[in-house]
């Protein structure tokens, strides 16, 4: 990893791409900085804390810009929502399925329909946050600032221009820099709480509440979660393909062997995020009545165990329909059969979607097992180390994935751009030959 990036920042060009991404990064974070105006940045964090589990998450996603409730407090998360939507119509919806066929260009189309839908989303979104904002006879607003229509329209469009000028930002990074942008501005935020979060741990150390063995154990356990992280998102099943021989012309095609490659976590971290935001729904109706409030702190919050059961079989609910989604068996037999490819011992059609429904319906099984694992770390943290609180949620399993995922993709990316100059140095070095 560290040899491509090396070797890449050896290279003018991609310098340039680097400054560039690195400057659109660091201009998000310093926006991440601004209050909303009208907002008490002093008292917003116990505002975001009273709405449940769920913004504590986003929160961590977004590098505390929504316990900040900074002018980029909803950040990506609307394009995220939108993005898992439209994955989902796609398969649903025949126009869509028939543009996503269509190549580059219905790409481009769909894009821009996620992201007019992010933008509704984050007024939306936008409008129930001013509500929790708004709470309690307005104590989390500035003196000046009263709760009302006109400051909840004030709220929405500042946050809906925060969501667009993320949206911008991540675009250009994608199409001039490196690597994707929507997920970089992820990696940022979750990145940024990092110092902070070791700064709280130095201390705890110094206020005598853990010992030297614990911050140990804490980086130990880091580092095993990270390397199984790393292990199983770079894990896959390959199942093998050979295509038939055509002869045309006098000439003959195909007849190579190749695999078709199933990852053992398809679903990425969404099914985390899908139980993470089912669970707090009880949470948003628990203030209203006393009994109910004393159920879900005693049940269903994810500090105990029959919440973290619970969250866990929700994790692998959302894993098996969200990878039903995503692959289809019997789309991909079909696309196998009409490029006269066959897996080696199966025949074509309904045997074929079985055999790889088999294999996904497995897999599928240990990444969502492993899924919900990484959940359960920031409570594991807990109880070996005696580190909590932000210190311990800031490296969640579920942060962790996310980073790591993004880290291999930019990775990925660095590497094609490098194999992409070593071709066309060997390319135009023949050509050089060749007119001498």
């Amino acid at each position: 990893m560290l040899r491509a990036f090396r070797d890449a920042l050896r290279i003018p060009e991609l310098q340039r791409k680097f400054l560039f991404t690195l400057l659109l990064l660091t201009l998000y974070r310093l926006g991440s900085l601004i209050p909303t105006p009208g907002i008490n940045p002093q008292t917003a964090d116990q505002a975001a804390g009273q709405a449940g589990g769920l913004l504590g998450l986003v929160s961590s996603i977004s590098g505390g810009n929504l316990s900040a409730f900074s002018i980029f407090a909803l950040g990506v998360l609307p394009y995220i929502t939108a993005s898992i939507v439209f994955q989902i119509l796609t398969t649903a919806l025949p126009p869509l399925e028939k543009l996503q066929k269509e190549g580059e260009e219905g790409r481009k189309k769909i894009n821009q329909y996620t992201r007019y839908a992010a933008i509704a989303l984050g007024a939306v979104q936008a409008a129930l946050l001013s509500f929790v904002v708004q709470a309690n006879d307005g104590a989390y607003l500035l003196p000046g600032w009263a709760p009302g229509i006109w400051f909840t329209l004030h709220f929405v469009l500042v946050q809906v221009a925060g969501v667009a000028f993320t949206l911008w930002l991540g675009e250009r990074i994608s199409e001039v820099g490196i690597g994707n942008g929507i997920s970089l501005i992820i990696f940022a935020g979750i990145v940024a709480q990092y110092p902070s979060a070791i700064s709280a741990i130095g201390q705890l150390a110094q206020n005598g509440q853990i010992s030297l063995l614990s911050i140990v154990a804490f980086a130990l356990i880091i580092l095993v979660v990270t390397a199984g992280i790393v292990l199983v998102q770079q894990a896959e099943r390959r199942v093998p393909v050979q295509y038939a021989r055509k002869e045309v012309g006098g000439r003959r095609y195909g007849g190579q062997a190749t695999y078709l490659p199933i990852k053992v976590n398809q679903a990425g971290v969404i099914p985390a995020i899908f139980a993470s935001a089912f669970l707090s729904i009880p949470q948003f109706f628990a203030a209203s009545n006393q009994r109910f409030s004393e159920f879900v702190s005693t049940y269903l919050v994810n500090t105990t165990a029959t919440g973290m059961v619970l969250e866990v079989l929700l994790i692998v609910g959302f894993t098996y329909l969200y990878n039903s989604i995503q692959f289809d068996p019997k789309r991909v037999s079909e696309n196998l059969r009409e490029a006269g490819g066959f897996i080696p011992g199966v025949r074509p059609g309904a045997q074929t979607a079985e055999h790889l429904g088999f294999i996904s319906t497995r897999l599928t099984l240990w990444g969502a097992l492993f899924l919900g694992a990484l959940v359960l770390t920031p409570q594991l943290l807990q109880n070996v180390t005696g580190i909590s609180g932000a210190a311990s949620f800031a490296f969640s399993g579920t942060g962790l994935l996310i980073v790591v995922g993004v880290a291999l993709d930019t990775l990925k990316q660095v590497e094609a751009q490098l194999t992409v100059r070593r071709y066309d140095g060997f390319i135009s070095k023949g050509r050089l030959r060749g007119r001498l």
